[in-house]
């Protein structure tokens, strides 16, 4: 008997693995033309595509799984949290705006207001939503996380008192996901009133839930950025063919998480030539078809293309391609994507005019924020300051590597110097992006926009000197940090 002929997402997979991003995008587009209007198999799909860098193609199966029968707040979420995700914030709100009284005050569906009022810093609206879910449904963990956020908690404080009545309830389910993200607000609460033994006692709980999720390889990263260092080189570089993208939308702005790179980029957005910014992982889509982002599979890619004059220009415009579905085609784009220093040799390539900021902080200050921080995405190294302490080993190590060999592509900025001369850094930071120095810049804290990191509180405030230093007030709490990183 006939084996049944492979789905086109599995082929749209296949020509993953071999590399061919293009053909994998237009397997899924056929797809979505010919396959069924709903469904719930939509979800893996738009997965697919988000991964790479189809965003217009994952928002459509998105869309599909909302409307799957029997319709359900669950699945109508999902979608609007994609919408939120790439900058269709809007049509989530007209969508739910459209809702009977009834349905729209569903808990999750506060919840969600909340989490769009909190992105846009209208924090008093945001604890108005998540109160009115929890008063509907006091058991949601999600919402008293998001709720301990964006609120200072003192000795005393009621909510804490009410976090710690459903805490038991909370980490003896199922989810231990959930579990984590409630304990990370627990924990907030905690350090706010300076009980430092309890906020660390349930971080660490929370961080012990994420790691049985997802284990971080720390031997696994050492070899991956010895062998950065061993092959990209300028000499290895020019044996590449040229790019042709001698022009770019990107101003790419790197560093570690919770090293300032959300102040930059509310800097940058503030500008009036530059349209927005984000976590945007445009990058590592168009690389694809290097199949490992490694000089070799650089090589690799030009064998597989030998008929095409720029193939590296290629890249460079499905990179901007997917930086169009995010935000138009109009005006300078932030990228600051995270981990970007283990791509910085084909991106250096790639894009060879796009200017680079890269932030520098405070190692302790930047630990003890990393490890305080629920980053959606996962980071399992965050998890456990030994494991972040070896992360900011390696990075120093690329960080000296590509500051070495590429020194006229990079801008190092440090936070600290940043935040007390900011007057001085700003127009340094503009000009490396050839933009004019304008006044509002200077005032990122009063940008109107979308702001989806764990900065999104900071970035609302003026520009200030509070966060150095940070870490000395707990410094017996990181010791696992500093045996790693110092030693």
């Amino acid at each position: 008997m006939a084996s049944s002929p492979k789905s086109l997402t599995l082929q749209a997979i296949d020509a993953l693995q071999a590399g061919d991003r293009r053909q994998a995008a237009h397997l899924l587009e056929t797809e979505l033309r010919r396959g069924a209007a709903s469904g719930e198999s939509w979800r893996s799909v738009a997965r697919l595509a988000a991964h790479i860098g189809e965003i217009e193609l994952s928002l459509a199966a998105s869309q599909r799984v909302a409307r799957t029968a029997p319709l359900s707040p669950e699945r109508l979420l999902y979608y609007w949290g994609e919408l939120a995700t790439y900058g269709r914030t809007q049509i989530a709100l007209d969508e739910i705006d459209r809702l009977p009284a009834g349905p729209r005050n569903h808990p999750g569906i506060m919840h969600f207001l909340g989490t769009i009022a909190g992105q846009r810093g209208d924090f008093v609206q945001a604890e108005d939503y998540y109160r009115r879910a929890l008063k509907a449904v006091p058991m949601m963990p999600q919402t008293w996380f998001a709720l301990a956020m964006i609120k200072t908690f003192t000795p005393g404080d009621a909510d804490l008192a009410a976090m710690e009545k459903h805490r038991a309830a909370f980490t003896r389910g199922a989810d231990g996901e959930l579990a984590a993200r409630f304990l990370y607000g627990l924990a907030k609460a905690y350090y706010d009133c300076g009980d430092y033994d309890r906020a660390f006692a349930n971080y660490d709980e929370g961080a012990a839930l994420r790691r049985r999720v997802e284990q971080f390889d720390p031997a696994e990263l050492t070899a991956q950025v010895d062998q950065i260092i061993a092959t990209f080189t300028p000499e290895a570089l020019a044996k590449l063919k040229p790019s042709g993208a001698r022009e770019s939308r990107a101003l790419i702005v790197n560093g570690l998480p919770r090293s300032g790179t959300t102040l930059v980029e509310q800097i940058l957005v503030s500008h009036s030539r530059v349209a927005e910014g984000g976590e945007v992982n445009a990058m590592q889509p168009a690389l694809i078809p290097t199949e490992d982002y490694t000089l070799a599979g650089a090589h690799r890619f030009e064998d597989k293309v030998l008929g095409s004059e720029d193939p590296w220009g290629a890249l460079a415009h499905d990179y901007h391609r997917t930086l169009g579905m995010w935000f138009g085609d109009e005006g300078l784009i932030v990228d600051k994507t995270l981990s970007q220093s283990r791509l910085m040799g084909l991106l250096l390539h790639t894009l060879p005019t796009a200017p680079i900021i890269w932030m520098r902080r405070d190692p302790e200050d930047t630990a003890l924020s990393a490890f305080r921080s629920f980053f959606t995405a996962g980071i399992p190294w965050s998890w456990s300051f030994a494991d972040i302490g070896h992360v900011f080993r390696e990075e120093d190590r690329l960080f000296a590597h590509w500051t070495e060999h590429f020194g006229e592509r990079i801008l190092p900025v440090r936070y600290e110097d940043l935040v007390r001369e900011p007057a001085q850094w700003i127009p340094t930071i503009l000009a490396r992006c050839g933009l004019p120095d304008e006044p509002q810049v200077h005032q990122p804290h009063t940008a109107k926009r979308d702001v989806r990191t764990a900065s999104v509180q900071q970035v609302r405030a003026p520009i200030a000197i509070d966060r150095i230093g940070s870490a000395a007030a707990i410094a017996p709490y990181m010791d696992a940090f500093r045996a790693t990183y110092f030693k």
